[in-house]
């Protein structure tokens, strides 16, 4: 399956600012690559554009960072890639054996631990009465992707970039990162390591949803490896793609600056296409979901401001 990829952000800068870009896909897919994963950084004025050459470096967790310094005025960020990946849904863990902590791998034991959004140490006796019950492992980390699922209100509006598990727990509505923080906080809560992931979830064979966006979802180690797993799209998907994985949304910021930086467009596609570079047709949408982003609202992928 040939999955092609293109985003387009723009900000106004009141003064030069420094910023951080996690736009790359995830090294873990540079086999996967049948084109260049390029990150084009243009300053524009009124006549005429410069290129800014970010330097690139990866993080602590993996990813694949990009940094600059963008003078004041008009700032634009794009890049295109084509991957190919197995045209297949998400594996699902039945069954899967959860470690004992003492047996996990020195670099996934961070991700049993409290976070900025992602209050651990509230959650023990609320995650044991919730899911105590369940068998270890893949049974009870389903159990708790699907209880998020189905007890948190999807709603555009109530997105604020300060919203954490515990808000979330006691508000039941809120966005994909939102679902996605109170389960890997529940998750974490049982000794599941959990890590939150932004990337790419196109309308893959499935009805178009909207405008795009980033996508958020979050992965569990269970069986020795990371699962895909999805508290608002729980259903198996087709066609995603990681871009960058952390302890919470915080982490992996699509971008970073330290100063102002004004979002004035953001455009995001993923389609499957063919080997001419077409766009396959989507299905009609027989659902009742019709909910769509409002124009240039990137939810998943929260703009983060530092100072």
């Amino acid at each position: 399956m040939l999955i092609q990829n293109e985003f387009d952000i723009q900000f106004h800068l009141p003064g030069d600012t420094p910023m951080v870009a996690l736009l790359h896909l995830h090294p873990s897919l540079d086999t996967s690559l049948r084109s260049s994963d390029d990150l084009v950084v243009e300053h524009i004025d009124s006549t005429s554009s410069t290129t800014i050459l970010p330097e690139s470096y990866n993080d602590s967790f993996g990813n694949r960072c990009a940094r600059f310094n963008a003078p004041a005025g008009a700032l634009r960020l794009c890049g295109r890639n084509l991957v190919e990946v197995p045209d297949q849904q998400d594996l699902q863990p039945f069954g899967a054996i959860q470690s004992p902590i003492e047996h996990l791998p020195a670099d996934v034991l961070q991700f049993l631990l409290a976070s900025r959004y992602c209050e651990v140490d509230r959650f023990g006796a609320i995650a044991q009465d919730l899911f105590g019950t369940y068998p270890p492992g893949g049974h009870r980390a389903l159990a708790i992707r699907d209880w998020v699922h189905n007890k948190v209100r999807f709603d555009y509006a109530k997105a604020r970039p300060t919203k954490t598990a515990m808000d979330v727990y006691t508000e039941r509505e809120g966005v994909c990162r939102d679902f996605q923080h109170l389960a890997v906080t529940l998750s974490r809560a049982l000794n599941i390591p959990a890590r939150y992931v932004t990337g790419y979830l196109g309308d893959i064979r499935v009805p178009f949803g909207g405008a795009g966006d980033f996508s958020a979802w979050y992965q569990v180690w269970l069986d020795g490896r990371w699962w895909d797993m999805d508290a608002r799209h729980h259903e198996p998907r087709l066609g995603r793609l990681l871009m960058a994985a952390g302890r919470d949304a915080a982490d992996v910021a699509i971008t970073t600056s330290f100063g102002i930086a004004n979002l004035t467009h953001f455009s995001v596609e993923s389609n499957e296409v063919n080997e001419a570079g077409v766009r396959i047709p989507l299905p009609e949408k027989t659902g009742a979901d019709t909910a769509q982003r409002p124009s240039n609202v990137p939810v998943n992928a929260i703009v983060v401001q530092g100072s």
